[in-house]
């Protein structure tokens, strides 16, 4: 059986829930918080909102395997709460991101957890240690770094 991995970030930012979650509901804000180096481009026809169901299909850049399309689907949408990206195509064999606000001391608590499982078996496994933990957090600290800016 494959291994499952996961990965967890959480950011307080200075704001209420009604404009976090106008920033995360918005699927064109993805373009704002991924880094350039990416080369990351949504080919979809984009809602002003998500909705259950919502089917993104977009392109990234990923080092040594070039241009990759990746198919998303929105779904668990919790208004105002929290709501789900999976992956329907794209380079892992699972990709499972919950995503979560919450009213905290100081503003709104942004929380990602992501379940993913790495394609090619033990080989996966190796890029998984050599470089997609790394690239995860890379993409992570500027979604940070983004969130904030966005916010100030």
């Amino acid at each position: 059986m494959p291994a499952i991995h996961t990965f967890q970030r959480q950011l307080v930012v200075d704001t209420d829930l009604e404009t976090a979650w106008a920033f995360i509901s918005r699927p064109e804000n993805l373009n704002e918080i991924t880094p350039d180096d990416l080369d990351f481009e949504i080919l979809s026809e984009l809602p002003e909102t998500m909705f259950d169901g919502l089917m993104i299909q977009y392109r990234i850049g990923i080092p040594l395997l070039g241009k990759q399309n990746w198919l998303t689907e929105i779904k668990h949408i919790r208004d105002k709460h929290s709501f789900v990206d999976e992956q329907r195509v794209g380079p892992y064999r699972l990709w499972y991101h919950y995503h979560e606000i919450t009213e905290v001391d100081g503003g709104v608590c942004f929380k990602d957890h992501v379940h993913y499982i790495m394609p090619f078996g033990p080989f996966g496994e190796l890029a998984r240690l050599l470089y997609v933990r790394g690239q995860l957090k890379q993409i992570f600290d500027y979604r940070e770094y983004a969130t904030l800016k966005a916010f100030n």
